[in-house]
């Protein structure tokens, strides 16, 4: 590591502490009611909508009231943004000519619930695929709403928290105008501005054919990227305008550009930390949940910028560097831009994984075992180290229930937090969520590893077999792009991806086929739903209760004990639920690599 990269890293980190508080503060005075200094502007514009859909801003929800609302909201988003896709070719803002041939139907079912999820998964190329208007109308606007749908969740849980002894989480219509009118809107006009003025482009112009110095002819596509973009961060998206996604020069052409996307990433997950101790009225305890995503991060990074600094030994064996214990001359930059480098690509993909972003300035496939292992791990956690919007905060929250739950455990008391008993309701609620990703993640991974589901291409005289569109030739593991245990690794990242709504991939897998457009689909669903209900039912159990005075025995939830259990419990969880299937896949190939063998398309070793 570079004393460069690292100064890169403590930077990027000060910039997210210095705004913490000012954008907590200002999120929990809107979500508390209060008046803040957009109000002026944008509270006509509030009650209007409010008029338009007929919603009573007074009226507040019980949990299941909430939810059955995000619920329907989903739905609704999913059937809208499906039939725009399949529609495209008699909407307007469309000079390519893209029609419904160019989505297929499992691929709209699949990036209809990728963008209403928040994940954001693309299995097809975005600006080969889908029109100008697709692109805004059905997935930028998703970008915003199903983001302030995260939010919305996040300040319900806290709710359950702040609250005692009444049974409404607040109302989800309102959460979800107020996020979208005074955070997401605001800062994404900013942002898109900022972005365009530093070289994101802007325009509705067609597709640029230029003619290369050879003589061949090259499409140069071309957008409102800069509107996406913006928002694509802001809201821990990471659906790209582009395939290559912020590796593009279109849409991340700098290293400023590159600071400001990975600033928007942290931009609303850490100021809920502070939201969080603002509104249950102690703000130790937001600063806890912050150090504690802090811990993980740094670990997280600097891990990863080790791994991809050092690079590959086995280059000595190639006679690229004379000292083998070295490592890779200048380290690992296959498949990062080197507009960027290292250190920048590393943090890049660090913190897209800690949030549920999922946009990517390196190809993750590209990376070493143990740099790939670092943004793999960070999904698998629930994304919790600060976050997606919303998501990370009522992710980390669960695990703050589980470790008071074991605190509990060992001293033989009833589990506190937040002057609340946890009790067996939340314990099971929190369970849930967590078994219900595991699941999605290591059962889709592992069917789609060995089951030869596909019939053959002959039958037994050697006549050729018609195959169906649910049935094409070869098994699921024909679309890896590596066989041995990073081929194995490609399909678990897929589906922890999608069970995370991340989006990221490690861009070694074919993914558009109708196999795993349906069963990605499927892991985005559990992922998003089977998480969020039960943490929902638990703070509608929480805002039941009242709130039991601290006593000498209570254990304290602020301090650096507190911060060591909850890292502790994340951790652990994580590793005993992951570990097996991390040893087949990033584990074991970091081991082959220092034992100088590497497996190829034909599955042999280059050399032993």
């Amino acid at each position: 590591m570079t004393t460069n990269g690292i100064l890169q890293i403590l930077a990027y980190f000060l910039v997210i502490l210095l705004l913490a508080k000012p954008v907590g503060t200002f999120m929990a005075r809107l979500f508390e009611g209060k008046r803040t200094f957009l109000h002026g502007a944008l509270r006509p514009l509030e009650t209007l909508v409010y008029k338009l859909v007929g919603v009573d801003e007074t009226v507040e929800q019980r949990w299941t009231h909430y939810t059955a609302s995000l619920l329907a909201f989903s739905i609704f988003s999913f059937l809208f943004v499906y039939a725009l896709q399949r529609l495209q070719g008699l909407l307007p803002l469309n000079p390519q000519g893209f029609n419904h041939t160019n989505v297929s139907p499992d691929l709209a079912f699949n990036t209809a619930i990728s963008f209403v999820t928040n994940t954001n998964w693309q299995a097809y190329t975005p600006e080969s695929t889908l029109s100008y208007f697709v692109q805004m109308t059905a997935l930028t606007v998703q970008n915003f709403v199903s983001a302030a749908a995260g939010i919305a969740v996040a300040i319900a849980v806290i709710r359950g928290f702040a609250r005692q002894q009444v049974n409404s989480l607040g109302n989800f219509w309102v959460d979800l105008t107020r996020a979208t009118l005074y955070i997401l809107l605001p800062v994404s006009i900013v942002a898109a501005l900022l972005l365009c003025a530093n070289g994101v482009i802007q325009n509705f112009e067609p597709y640029t054919v230029a003619k290369t110095l050879e003589g061949a002819k090259q499409v140069i596509a071309q957008g409102p990227v800069a509107s996406q973009e913006a928002i694509k961060m802001l809201g821990t998206n990471g659906g790209g305008f582009f395939n290559a996604n912020s590796a593009h020069p279109f849409e991340n052409p700098t290293p400023f550009t590159n600071f400001i996307q990975i600033i928007l990433i942290f931009f609303i997950p850490a100021g809920l930390t502070y939201t969080f101790g603002v509104m249950v009225g102690d703000r130790r305890q937001g600063w806890a949940i912050f150090a504690a995503c802090a811990v993980l991060f740094f670990a997280g990074v600097f891990t990863c910028y080790w791994a991809e600094q050092k690079g590959n030994p086995n280059f000595a064996k190639l006679g690229v560097e004379t000292h083998a214990t070295a490592g890779q001359a200048g380290g690992n930059m296959e498949g990062k831009e080197t507009r960027f480098g290292i250190a920048a690509s590393a943090l890049f993909a660090t913190v897209t994984t800690d949030a549920s972003c999922g946009a990517v300035n390196g190809m993750h496939d590209s990376f070493t075992p143990i740099g790939g292992l670092v943004p793999l791990f960070n999904i698998q956690t629930g994304e919790v180290i600060f976050g997606g919007v919303g998501a990370g905060l009522y992710g980390i929250l669960l695990y703050a229930i589980l470790a008071v739950f074991i605190a509990g455990l060992m001293v033989g008391r009833t589990p506190e937090y937040i002057g609340k008993k946890i009790e067996q309701k939340e314990v099971k609620m929190a369970m849930l969520a967590l078994l219900a990703t595991a699941f999605a993640i290591l059962v889709f991974a592992a069917i789609s590893s060995v089951i030869p589901f596909n019939s053959p291409t002959k039958d037994a005289k050697g006549q050729a077999v018609a195959q169906s569109y649910w049935n094409p030739p070869g098994p699921a593991t024909a679309n890896f792009n590596n066989n041995g245990p990073h081929g194995f690794s490609e399909a678990l990242y897929a589906y922890t991806s999608a069970a995370g709504n991340n989006g990221s991939a490690f861009a070694g897998i074919n993914a558009n086929t109708p196999w795993y457009n349906f069963t990605l689909g499927l892991a985005m669903l559990i992922g998003r739903f089977l998480f969020l209900i039960p943490l929902l039912a638990a703070a509608g159990s929480l805002a039941k209760k009242k709130r039991v005075p601290a006593t000498t025995g209570t254990f304290p939830t602020h301090g650096p004990m507190f911060v060591g259990l909850l890292v502790g419990t994340v951790l652990l969880v994580g590793a005993l639920t992951f570990f097996p299937a991390l040893a087949l896949g990033p584990i074991v190939e970091h081991f082959l690599m220092q034992d100088g063998k590497f497996f190829s398309l034909l599955a042999f070793p280059l050399w032993s």
